[in-house]
């Protein structure tokens, strides 16, 4: 019994996964090709389709262990107008997007289970995944520690010398996650700003919905 409710905890985070991972390179793609960048155009990342973006080591370290990652969207800096600011927007993107889910997810949750009283476990239980994952889709990009968001955010804000010596990192970095992730050591770091920010996010919802008098 044990088994079966664990495997059922997971299947219901798959939605959020393919969600949170889809949209999470779709915005990296969009800000590059606004950018002036279109290579992820060009290699067919400019899409939610799940298929384009899905990293199968990826995707189940985010369904096991809670923290994971997908395909990196394929960019040239060197054809953004600003180079560094390029990045950073481009970067910044995914998580953006992330965020965004997440008050959208958490607004959905609100009034269709606080307004309308929708009765549905499985459905309450698909969309607080949907929340979570984005969530911590949101917060573990933004770590410094290549190939991950904040990485590239961090690097560009370096003298160049500093970032092209840092960037040598990446062909170390899924290494060093997968060490973090199953030593439990991004739990440590990780979950209290997870938690911080899903507070955070719950809080801006019902003070929004409450000025519209849905609350």
């Amino acid at each position: 019994m044990y088994d079966l409710n664990w495997l059922l905890d997971k299947l219901y985070y798959l939605p959020g996964i393919f969600i949170g991972l889809s949209f999470h390179e779709f915005a990296h793609a969009l800000a590059a090709y606004y950018m002036g960048d279109t290579t992820a155009k060009d290699r067919g990342r400019l899409t939610i389709d799940p298929r384009a973006h899905i990293d199968i080591m990826g995707f189940l370290a985010l369904l096991i262990a809670g923290f994971g990652w997908a395909k990196p969207v394929p960019i040239n800096p060197w054809n953004f107008k600003k180079r560094k600011l390029g990045t950073i927007i481009v970067s910044l993107a995914g998580p953006a997007m992330n965020l965004l889910l997440a008050f959208i997810t958490l607004i959905i949750i609100f009034i269709t289970f606080g307004v309308f009283n929708y009765g549905s476990d499985i459905a309450y239980d698909i969309l607080i995944g949907v929340f979570f994952i984005n969530v911590i889709l949101c917060v573990f990009n933004l770590i410094p520690i290549p190939p991950l968001d904040g990485s590239k955010i961090l690097f560009s804000l370096l003298p160049q010398h500093m970032e092209e010596k840092l960037y040598e990192l990446e062909r170390y970095s899924h290494v060093i996650l997968l060490i973090l992730i199953f030593t439990d050591v991004i739990d440590i770091i990780l979950n209290p700003m997870v938690s911080f920010l899903a507070t955070g996010i719950e809080n801006v919802v019902v003070l929004v919905l409450s000025v519209f008098g849905l609350l």
